[in-house]
């Protein structure tokens, strides 16, 4: 029981990495618990609107974990280029610490569905990536563009990462967002500078 209670206790800290999007109607940025949270209500909601039949309970619990590593990492925009390679083996690492504070049945379990979900390769992958990459999309499609214009992220810099993505593991959500991407670059909402590697870290 202590361990899993230091484990849970240990989470909390996610609540202070913050990202680059604001929640709509707030000045502060959101955090990563409340990315995750958000994530597992827009795919309890998109469910049917998977490529294929998927196990949706796999890809709440795939989503829940999928930050942890950012605990001792940090947020990095999904838009940066650059030290991807070196970043994934610090989350690696990250995770591997975290879930070691559980039982180690338990905690095998949490860091495959972490690696299952960072391959993204099976059909629940697939489907927890697509919603990964929306969910800051639609954020700034009703947030005037805010992040993107704040961290001077293109048009062609967003489309060139989210569309593979959300196309391979939701293609309903793709034609949803693609016009409406295409009327953001209409109105302004993108930024126009070159963005390289920049990230949130924690200030505890």
């Amino acid at each position: 029981m202590q361990s899993i209670i230091n484990f849970i206790l240990e989470l909390d800290k996610l609540k202070g990495v913050t990202r680059k999007n604001r929640p709509l109607g707030l000045d502060r940025y959101e955090n990563s618990a409340e990315h995750s949270w958000q994530l597992a209500m827009l795919a309890l909601s998109l469910v049917s609107y998977a490529e294929s039949a998927i196990d949706i309970n796999r890809v709440i619990r795939m989503i829940l974990v999928h930050d942890i590593g950012e605990i001792d990492t940090g947020d990095t925009m999904v838009y940066v280029e650059g030290d991807w390679e070196e970043r994934k083996l610090a989350e690696l690492a990250a995770v591997k610490r975290i879930f070691g504070m559980l039982p180690e049945d338990q905690g095998a379990d949490f860091l495959e569905l972490w690696q299952e979900f960072e391959r993204g390769e099976t059909p629940e992958g697939r489907f927890a990536h697509a919603v990964d990459r929306a969910m800051p999309v639609l954020l700034n499609l009703n947030n005037n563009g805010q992040s993107w214009r704040e961290n001077g992220i293109s048009y062609e810099r967003v489309v060139g990462r989210i569309a593979p993505p959300i196309k391979t593991g939701c293609p309903a959500l793709w034609n949803y967002l693609e016009p409406r991407l295409e009327e953001a670059r209409r109105s302004g909402l993108f930024g126009t500078s070159d963005l390289r590697v920049e990230s949130n870290r924690d200030e505890r």
